[in-house]
């Protein structure tokens, strides 16, 4: 039997006491990004401790899986052998990497994949599109290698995994036009400005359906620290980047972003969730694109959520048309 266990956290000697009831044979620390900075007061090297805190539980004959691409690598090795760990593998783009993600042929279908895993070349498709998504598989292939699993039936259980509710999920949504519907991405369960970027980068790759926009609506995000404003204001251009038309924005962080925005980018800001739902249903035209995207918060649902429930919940027939409703001017 196998056992997979995701070990989260926001705070330093957090993930200690769960390896310990865990004790791993294999471990893997996927990425380190600004996460949780708010509570990192020596920003990345602080989180990279903190995953390395995985260690101190582990089964010392056994696994250690990084990622070679990031700059904490080495932080992070060094770690893993002061814990006992000897057996290190690495996956990433660098030529170094046991894992090795030699190509990634991004489309609004899914993602083609060419990799080298142990020496071995794998070439595969996903449905779930976005370079990240192709690092994380990295690992999974380096780890299913490693304990001798069957690769073909791994690849192929890879092939058909869909991105689940919250985390970019995609639905089409009749408003009045079948031919032409609405493309929903539900990205409602979480935010930090690295997830937000990635978000970005795959909308980019729909092509909105015929006289619809590409359209995100984006919650704040949470645990950021000092930098939160600035981190939030520099989603701007990012979002250009994609060829995003419409922002609309939530809460008191995001108004930093809102405000950072061309004119001509502006979709319209509230300070609360529910605020957001009521005016968000009645801004899609058939063959718009909608990311929605925010952090959780410290309730039973996330917060944005909701936003992605009123759009649900929309009426089949809508008169809207990309010449009626643009964006609110305030």
């Amino acid at each position: 039997d196998y056992g997979v266990f995701e070990m989260g956290m926001n705070h330093a000697n957090e993930i200690a006491p769960l390896s310990a009831m865990v004790k791993p044979h294999i471990a893997i620390i996927t990425t380190i990004a600004p996460v949780h900075t708010e509570h990192f007061p020596d920003g990345l090297d602080g989180i990279a401790k903190a995953k390395a805190e995985i260690f101190s539980g582990m089964d010392k004959n056994g696994i250690a899986i990084l990622n070679r691409d990031n700059p904490q690598f080495d932080m992070i090795a060094a770690e893993a052998k002061r814990q006992g760990i000897g057996k290190i593998f690495t996956f990433g783009t660098s030529d170094q990497a046991d894992a090795r993600l030699i190509d990634c042929l991004i489309a609004s279908n899914g993602t083609q994949i060419k990799a080298n895993i142990l020496g071995e070349d794998f070439t595969f498709s996903m449905k779930d599109a976005g370079p990240h998504n192709a690092m994380n598989v990295m690992s999974v292939l380096l780890t299913v290698k490693l304990m001798g699993g069957d690769m073909s039936k791994a690849i192929a259980a890879l092939r058909d995994i869909e991105p689940p509710a919250g985390r970019g999920k995609r639905e089409l949504l009749n408003i009045g036009d079948t031919g032409n519907p609405v493309t929903l991405i539900d990205e409602s369960y979480n935010a930090s400005p690295v997830a937000m970027q990635a978000a970005f980068k795959v909308m980019a790759l729909i092509d909105p359906g015929r006289g619809g926009r590409r359209i995100a609506i984006l919650g704040d995000m949470y645990e950021l620290g000092q930098d939160s404003a600035k981190m939030h204001r520099e989603l701007a251009l990012p979002l250009q980047a994609a060829g995003i038309d419409l922002v609309y924005t939530c809460g008191p962080l995001m108004k930093n972003l809102y405000d950072a925005l061309p004119e001509q980018n502006r979709g319209a800001h509230r300070d609360e969730a529910p605020e957001m739902a009521q005016i968000v249903p009645d801004v899609l035209v058939p063959g718009d694109v909608v990311l929605v995207k925010g952090s959780r918060g410290g309730g039973d649902k996330p917060r944005m959520q909701l936003v992605v429930e009123a759009l649900r919940q929309m009426p089949v027939k809508c008169t809207n048309s990309a010449n009626q409703i643009t964006r609110e001017r305030k």
